[in-house]
């Protein structure tokens, strides 16, 4: 297979519309110009489910905030709505799918809670079965009061983990018919605004991205109970850049031997190589994403490439992917969608 299929969630305050699909061709390097696959408010994080019949959505409709259900057309990138469940209040900024389809997590930034979903054999969403607000502050500014910022499944799908840049913390839940129930809590770095999370696809390691203090946090992950061990911290700035930038996105290879983490303001992804004995990480570059503000990437199902999403130029770019050493070579950046946040690729 040389073409991938994709989904880009966008903020729709300028010309955005809603979602868009795009389609990486592998043997030209080059996207091809993203279509609109779905008119709705602000679907800015999409989770698409294992077997790619269904894409879900964070939604905003007036004054309610929630999530959106799309019946997936994956040979025409077409998506038909199904449903959505909504509440009063900001929508979420993060959305998670298990791979047998049952069960949605989202995390609400402005509420600071953690919200579960059940979800029918058709696809569709049934109304919030869990939700669970979280408490506490941090010494940053933005850090007034719990910011919930990801939520997702364990690698086996055993616990929930929720990452809250308000308080400092990752949180575990156990989740049994739709109800959270919470295990642990790892306070990490006061004022490091741990945003998103990645697991390591055979160490028993995670690694978490802060905002705020722009570093990686590698953790020993105990499967057994879901608990969490601080290893190590790194900066994904280089030493001595005072300019505003806040840490975004973090992904990994399928062989476990990068991470990739996101700079929004030094407008850069951080390259890191994984020691395969501690999981420790040590730098490997910084590649330009010759835009404003890269909020998001995504790995293609070859690994082959990159996409990564200017949000503030409205541009996506391709980098394309030495899967040996790591680094990151840009090969297109003409790609326009408007206001994008974050992609996602069907599941090879």
């Amino acid at each position: 297979m040389t073409k991938f299929t994709g989904f880009v969630g966008t903020y729709t305050k300028g010309n955005s519309r809603g979602i868009y699909s795009l389609t990486l061709d592998t043997a030209t390097a080059k996207i091809e110009e993203p279509q609109l696959a779905a008119e709705l408010e602000n679907p800015t994080y999409l989770a698409i489910s294992r077997d790619n019949q269904f894409l879900y959505s964070v939604v905003k409709e007036g004054d309610l905030g929630g999530v959106a259900a799309f019946a997936l057309d994956k040979e025409k990138a077409k998506l038909t709505p199904l449903n959505h469940q909504v509440t009063t209040g900001a929508p979420p900024c993060h959305v998670s799918v298990d791979s047998k389809n049952r069960n949605i997590v989202s995390a609400n930034y402005h509420k600071g809670t953690i919200d579960s979903y059940l979800l029918n054999m058709d696809g569709t969403l049934q109304p919030p079965a869990s939700v669970v607000e979280h408490q506490g502050t941090g010494p940053d500014p933005r850090q007034e009061k719990p910011h919930t910022h990801y939520s997702g499944f364990t690698p086996d799908e055993k616990y929930v983990i929720a990452v809250d840049l308000g308080c400092d913390k990752v949180y575990t839940y156990e989740l049994d018919n739709g109800i959270l129930t919470e295990r642990h809590q790892l306070s990490v770095k006061a004022g490091s605004g741990p945003r998103h999370i990645v697991f390591h696809p055979h160490l028993k390691m995670a690694y978490v991205m802060t905002e705020l203090s722009s570093e990686v946090i590698v953790l020993s992950y105990n499967e057994i109970d879901g608990s969490f061990t601080e290893v190590q911290y790194i900066s994904t700035i280089p030493d001595g850049f005072e300019e505003n930038s806040q840490g975004s996105a973090i992904h990994i290879s399928s062989d476990g031997k990068f991470i990739y983490a996101g700079n929004r303001g030094h407008n850069s992804i951080a390259v890191f190589n994984i020691n395969q004995d501690s999981g420790e990480l040590s730098f490997v570059e910084h590649a330009s994403t010759a835009g404003k503000w890269p909020r998001d990437f995504a790995l293609d199902p070859s690994e082959k490439y990159i996409v990564a999403s200017n949000q503030e130029s409205s541009s996506l770019v391709l980098f394309e992917r030495n899967p040996e050493t790591g680094k990151l070579t840009l090969v297109q950046s003409d790609i326009v969608v408007p206001d994008p946040v974050c992609v996602k690729f069907l599941h090879d």
